[in-house]
């Protein structure tokens, strides 16, 4: 399976790795969960969103990665972008006049370069009037901010902010 996970270019669902290997969903969920624990200790790192899965380089690595490989420093995102991927984020599935409800500015422009860079997706259309997309977030997120599923974000305080900030590990070139 840690074999199948390096050479796949993107991240694979556990059914196809099931299939691939001849065994059962359930089999494969166990060996992932051996796998991410094993992986902790080094320089890779199991990384999950829904149902996908991908090998990721540790977010500690992420400089010295971009050094060898003679890559350019990632892009910052800006404080509305930021706040937009962490309303996306912790709400999820969310329309963008949610967003902009909750923001109390308009979206657009944020939500298309947060698009554009592929850190959030459009989902499905919601049956109601205008039929709006609803967003969340993509492993390429999970991949900036250097976590292997959603179920780690910080937990938000009682007045909605994060108890501790997202910092971006900069594994993402844009």
């Amino acid at each position: 399976m840690e074999c199948l996970l390096f050479v796949a270019p993107e991240p694979v669902t556990v059914s196809n790795l099931a299939a691939s290997l001849d065994v059962s969903v359930e089999l494969v969920e166990a060996a992932l969960g051996q796998l991410a624990v094993r992986l902790s200790q080094g320089g890779l790192r199991l990384q999950r969103s829904q149902s996908r899965v991908q090998l990721v380089t540790a977010p500690e690595a992420a400089a010295a990665v971009e050094r060898f490989l003679g890559l350019n420093p990632t892009t910052r995102l800006s404080p509305a972008a930021l706040e937009t991927l962490a309303i996306i984020a912790y709400r999820q599935p969310i329309t963008r006049a949610q967003i902009d409800e909750l923001r109390g500015v308009n979206s657009d422009g944020v939500l298309r370069t947060l698009l554009h860079w592929g850190l959030v997706e459009q989902g499905e259309r919601l049956e109601q009037a205008g039929r709006p997309f609803q967003y969340g977030t993509t492993p390429d997120f999970l991949r900036y901010f250097g976590l292997q599923s959603l179920s780690e974000l910080p937990p938000l305080t009682e007045d909605g902010a994060e108890a501790t900030p997202l910092q971006p590990s900069g594994q993402l070139n844009i």
